[in-house]
C-alpha cells in the first residue's frame, strides 16, 4: 500500500486539475471553457501522459494554444491505431500520481484487427454511469430491479459498465458471458453452425435466469434479442418480468427495432446505446425516440433510433464517407461515416474515425457537435472485412 506522503502527493497533484474538469456530474461544462483546461491539463509536462507528451512533439501546433473549441479536435491525428502496442501505462495522466483508482484495462473487439487497448479510471466511469443511470429514470425504468446482461466481460468495456450502470441504478446484475471474437472467428471461417451451437448455449444460460430470478432490466445485443424471440416461452418470461431493455453492441435495422418493441415485447422500454471501447462507453438513444413518441430531430418522417452522446466529453462529427480523411460534414439528414472525440479528465482520444456510418442528426438544445441516427457498419475498415456477429 502507498504510505501517507505518496497519498498526500497523490491528492496534490489531483487537486491541480482545472476546476472545471472535476464539475459534479449534474453539471455541464462550458464547451470551450472545459476543452481548453483539457488541453492544459493533458498537454502540461506535470499531468499529461507520457504517451501526449511525447507524442506532442509531433504535432505542427500547439495543443495549448491552438485547440480551443471541439471543432478544433479535427487538428489532431488519429491515433487509435496506436494503441495496439502502446504501454498501457503510458496513457494515464501524470495528474493522478502514482496510485491511480484504475477500474481496468479494456479491449477493442478485434473486428479490424489487433486489438486496441485503453485504460479507464474510477473518475469517468462515475461520471459515464451517472449520465445513463439519470437517463433510465427519464425513461421510467424504475431503480432497484435486477439486471441480466448477456454481454461480454473480459477484455471488454461493456460488462463493466453495464455491472456499475446496475449498482449505481440500485440492482444486482447477472451475467451471461459472451466471447464475441470466437463467433467472428468462426463466421469468418465458414463455421456458422458451430456459431449457431455457441448462441444456443448463450441462450441456455440466460433462460436459467430468466426462470429462476426477477429480473428487471435485460442488457444485451440486437442478434440475442432476436434469437431469445425464438422461443415463446422467453418472451413470455420477458413480458412478465423485464420493465426494461438496453440493446447495444450490434446494429439493429429499423424494421427489427419496430417488430420487437409493438409486437414481440410490447409494455417493455426498448432502449438502445451506441458504443465502443474508444468512445470508452456509450451514447444513449433520444428519450423521445425510445419511447416511440417523437421522430429525429432532422425532421424525417420516419421514427429513426438518435443517440445523443454526453457531450463534451464525447462529441460525433458525420462526414464524407468517400473521402473521410478531409473530415468534411454532410449534410443533415445524410448518412456519412461516424467522427470521434473523447476528451475528459482521465483520457484523450480525439478525431477518432470509426467503422460506422450514420445519418447525420443536430444535437439537443445546449450539446456540441452532432448526434447520430440509424447507425449501421461499414462493409470494410483498415482494409478488414467487418463482422458483427453477435456483438
Amino acid at each position: 500500500m502507498p504510505d501517507s506522503a505518496t497519498r498526500s502527493a497523490t491528492r496534490a497533484a489531483a487537486a491541480a486539475a482545472p476546476p472545471v474538469l472535476d464539475l459534479p456530474f449534474d453539471r455541464a461544462p462550458d464547451p470551450d471553457e472545459f476543452i481548453q483546461a483539457a488541453m492544459d491539463w493533458h498537454f502540461a509536462p506535470e499531468t499529461g501522459s507520457p504517451f501526449w507528451l511525447a507524442r506532442a512533439a509531433s504535432l505542427d501546433f500547439d495543443p495549448r494554444k491552438d485547440i480551443r473549441t471541439v471543432a478544433d479536435l479535427a487538428r489532431f491525428p488519429d491515433v487509435t491505431g496506436e494503441l495496439r502496442q502502446v504501454p498501457v501505462r503510458d496513457l494515464i495522466p501524470l495528474g493522478y500520481g502514482p496510485d491511480p483508482d484504475l477500474v481496468g484495462v479494456f479491449e477493442s473487439g478485434g473486428t479490424t484487427g489487433t486489438p486496441k487497448r485503453i485504460v479507464c479510471l474510477r473518475e469517468w466511469m462515475d461520471r459515464l454511469t451517472h449520465g445513463m443511470s439519470a437517463d433510465l429514470d427519464t425513461l421510467g425504468i424504475p431503480r432497484g430491479l435486477d439486471w441480466l446482461a448477456i454481454a461480454p466481460s473480459g477484455p471488454h468495456m461493456v460488462g463493466e459498465m453495464v455491472g456499475n450502470i446496475a449498482a449505481r441504478h440500485g440492482g444486482t446484475m447477472f451475467r451471461v458471458d459472451m466471447d464475441p471474437r470466437w463467433v467472428k472467428k468462426l463466421i469468418a471461417a465458414g463455421r456458422g453452425r458451430e456459431a449457431d451451437a455457441y448462441v444456443d448455449h448463450l441462450v441456455e444460460q440466460a433462460a436459467e435466469v430468466l426462470r429462476s430470478q426477477d429480473v428487471g432490466v435485460l442488457m444485451t445485443t440486437p442478434p440475442m434479442l432476436e434469437r431469445l424471440a425464438r422461443h415463446d416461452d422467453l418472451i413470455e418470461l420477458v413480458r412478465e418480468k423485464v420493465r426494461g431493455i438496453m440493446w447495444g453492441g450490434a446494429h439493429m435495422t429499423a424494421d427489427t427495432r419496430d417488430l420487437l418493441r409493438t409486437e414481440v415485447f410490447p409494455g417493455v422500454r426498448l432502449y438502445g446505446t451506441y458504443g465502443n471501447t474508444m468512445m470508452l462507453g456509450g451514447a444513449t438513444e433520444r428519450v423521445a425516440t425510445a419511447a416511440g413518441t417523437a421522430g429525429p430531430a432532422d425532421g424525417a418522417e420516419e421514427d429513426r433510433c438518435v443517440f445523443d452522446p454526453q457531450t463534451p466529453f464525447v462529441t460525433f462529427s458525420v462526414v464524407d464517407p468517400a473521402d473521410p480523411a478531409s473530415r468534411t460534414p454532410v449534410p443533415y439528414g445524410a448518412r456519412g461515416q461516424v467522427v470521434m472525440s473523447h476528451v475528459s479528465k482521465s483520457c484523450l482520444l480525439p478525431n477518432n474515425l470509426e467503422r460506422d456510418l450514420a445519418v447525420r442528426v443536430p444535437g439537443p438544445a445546449g450539446s456540441v457537435g452532432d448526434s447520430v441516427a440509424d447507425v449501421r457498419p461499414v462493409a470494410v475498415f483498415d482494409d478488414q472485412t467487418v463482422i458483427e456477429g453477435v456483438y
